[in-house]
């Protein structure tokens, strides 16, 4: 039977319970502190990162997954015969497509295939997630690159932050631009529409913008299942817990996920980020 490998990146920070399940590499995003590059999810993890972020002087920013990176990876993974299916963050978002896509150049022999999810966070973990699924229960390539792309349309991820000024200095805001200078008790709510950030509505106290997320996913799910759930924040567990709690009871959940955000991802986000990213349909 062919051997199948999913490689995704680190801004879907999938759980390590489940990449221990499934044949799911990951490539990490870079993260920079200065003068110090950190390999996101595996130099730095979120705690040590939120907790530079309130002492150090200097502002951090990042950069994508390498053709180094890959080239790693694939070096693991060709010799041992697998095939390999690469389900990656937005092109809109970040540069990681054209890394992989490089380094595939140098294995002209291998099968590579490369897919845009068009997402992020725990959205892009579930496509990759399902093709990891379909690759266990023995199906080939094109079988998983199939699965991949057909999980995109049925997956999403809405968020609200508690503040844009991350989103912004970072260069991904795209269509939250719109909520810039909203009222501080303004909550805004943002979610990802065609692979990038784009604004939803504005809600009154963050009570209610946390209590809003669920409706959305309620109303994007509604009549669909199976239906799999996941949260992600950026330093706010507790809020993420007790949401993904009532979101999954709400939307009768056959899978429920307790995701942080990477702090490559929580560089632009900003701490205090909390979401929910779904699945309906597979």
């Amino acid at each position: 039977m062919t051997k199948i490998a999913i490689i995704t990146d680190s801004t879907a920070y999938i759980p390590d319970d489940l990449l221990k399940k499934y044949p799911i590499w990951v490539a990490p995003q870079v993260l920079i502190f200065g003068d110090k590059s950190f390999e996101d999810g595996v130099d730095i993890q979120p705690e040590e990162f939120y907790n530079r972020l309130q002492t150090e002087s200097v502002n951090p920013s990042t950069s994508q997954v390498t053709p180094a990176s890959f080239n790693r990876i694939f070096s693991e993974l060709v010799p041992q015969e697998y095939e390999i299916l690469c389900v990656l963050v937005s092109d809109k978002l970040s540069g990681t497509i054209d890394s992989a896509t490089q380094a595939r150049e140098g294995f002209p022999n291998a099968k590579i295939e490369i897919v845009n999810s068009n997402s992020i966070t725990m959205a892009l973990g579930f496509q990759a997630l399902a093709a990891a699924r379909a690759a266990a229960e023995g199906a080939d390539l094109a079988e998983c690159k199939a699965v991949a792309e057909r999980s995109r349309d049925l997956t999403g991820v809405v968020f609200a932050v508690a503040t844009l000024e991350f989103l912004h200095r970072g260069g991904r805001i795209g269509g939250g631009a719109r909520f810039l200078g909203t009222a501080l008790n303004l909550k805004p709510i943002l979610e990802i529409r065609d692979g990038r950030v784009e604004a939803l509505e504005r809600v009154r106290t963050r009570k209610k913008s946390l209590a809003r997320l669920i409706e959305l996913v309620e109303e994007r799910t509604e009549g669909q299942s199976p239906i799999r759930i996941a949260t992600l924040h950026a330093n706010a567990p507790e809020e993420a817990k007790l949401l993904l709690e009532e979101a999954s009871k709400r939307v009768g959940a056959v899978e429920e996920v307790f995701s942080e955000v990477s702090p490559v991802v929580g560089t632009h986000a900003g701490p205090g980020v909390v979401g929910l990213a779904y699945m309906a349909g597979m």
